[in-house]
């Protein structure tokens, strides 16, 4: 009877463990649950406040950024801009709130066609009504005036070329370029090229070869004389910027390039190979020659000349370059791209001399005075005789 007694316990021990087991696995289970219950309400919260703030950053995007600032801003949207490139302009400018939103709305919205140009947009307008201008071109600005710098051009030219189009006279504008100051202001602003080799006591004019040739777009009456040079010389900046490599390479300064440049520009014909040109004069100056070109003497005169006469090359100018060896103080005229990357990427030749026809323009270029010699006579003097006859 004790051992049956003893078996019946020992079964009841067991249901009795078999059950409390089952009844933790329940008590796990139901923790378990409880725990990826709350894990998952986390995680719906966490993701329902992650799209709500998505949502009301997005709908937030695409409201006006200051409906109360109707403040308006120019902006200058170029040629060839990408809506993503717009969008971060507007951004930048404190137009919109985001610009990658700005790319999406103009993607969703299927809008195309926008045009560059100069635009007015205040932080109150709607991304409608700032799309809507850019495709119509409603709000771009008519220019008051423009001025168009042909390459080539010295600086009291487009001192006249200004002079025409505002209430300064061109003595005024030269004044202004010329003065100390001028050159101070600008290099604040604009370092990389405005430096202290326009100090130079031999520079006739500081601003010379530093006015881009270009058209330039105007969009107020009487502007300041600091507003119309600034663009001239902030393209200026902007086209040696794509340079900068080159430069280093060749151990120039902004102020030697723009020199060598302006010789070249002054010199090439519609029909002349820059980048000969620069070859003769890099082999002149290693050579140790004096450049002797033309050009110099005109601007060392202050005066146009048709042809350049033997008296006149003995003019006491440090821009003489009959007289002096190596580069002029400073450029003599604004220089164009093709010549300054022909400075950058000159030809390779042995060409010491180099002579422009009569009457043609066609360039001839030697390597020996013997044998430019006789091409000025073939090119020059004899095509002269034969005009006058």
């Amino acid at each position: 009877m004790a051992d049956k007694s003893r078996e019946k316990d020992n079964k009841l021990t067991k249901k009795t463990i078999i059950k409390n087991h089952l009844i933790e696995r329940g008590n796990e289970a139901r923790i378990i649950r409880k725990i990826v219950a709350i894990i998952t309400l986390v995680f719906v919260l966490v993701a329902g406040a992650t799209l709500l703030g998505g949502y009301l950053y997005i709908e937030s995007a695409l409201k006006p950024l200051d409906p109360d600032n109707q403040k308006q801003k120019e902006i200058e949207v170029p040629i060839g801009s990408s809506t993503s490139s717009i969008g971060q302009l507007l951004e930048e400018k404190n137009i919109i709130k985001n610009g990658t939103i700005f790319k999406y709305y103009v993607k969703f919205k299927n809008i195309s066609g926008f045009q560059a140009g100069n635009y007015k947009f205040s932080p109150s307008m709607t991304l409608a009504e700032i799309t809507n201008a850019l495709q119509s071109g409603k709000l771009v600005q008519k220019e008051v005036f423009k001025i168009t710098v042909p390459e080539g051009f010295q600086l009291e030219q487009i001192a006249d070329l200004i002079a025409k189009q505002t209430d300064y006279s061109a003595k005024e504008i030269m004044e202004k370029l010329d003065d100390p100051k001028t050159i101070e202001e600008f290099a604040k602003k604009y370092p990389e090229i405005i430096t202290d080799d326009m100090k130079a006591k031999n520079i006739k004019h500081p601003f010379e070869g530093y006015l881009y040739p270009a058209t330039y777009s105007f969009y107020e009456e009487n502007p300041s004389l600091e507003a119309i040079i600034d663009p001239m010389i902030k393209q200026t900046e902007k086209v040696l910027a794509n340079y900068d490599g080159a430069l280093s390479e060749k151990k120039m300064s902004v102020h030697e390039l723009l020199t060598l440049a302006s010789l070249i520009e002054k010199e090439a014909t519609a029909k002349a190979d820059r980048q000969k040109i620069a070859s003769v004069f890099f082999n002149r100056i290693d050579e140790d020659m004096p450049l002797q070109t033309d050009p110099t003497i005109a601007y060392a005169l202050g005066e146009h000349q048709v042809r350049t006469m033997y008296e006149d090359l003995k003019v006491d100018s440090p821009y003489n370059t009959y007289v002096h060896k190596g580069l002029t103080p400073g450029p003599i005229a604004n220089a164009g791209k093709e010549s300054i990357e022909a400075v950058l990427n000159p030809a390779d030749t042995d060409y010491l001399y180099f002579l422009a026809e009569y009457g043609t323009g066609d360039v001839y270029f030697a390597k020996t005075l013997e044998e430019h010699n006789a091409l000025k006579k073939k090119h020059i003097t004899d095509k002269r005789k034969e005009a006058s006859k």
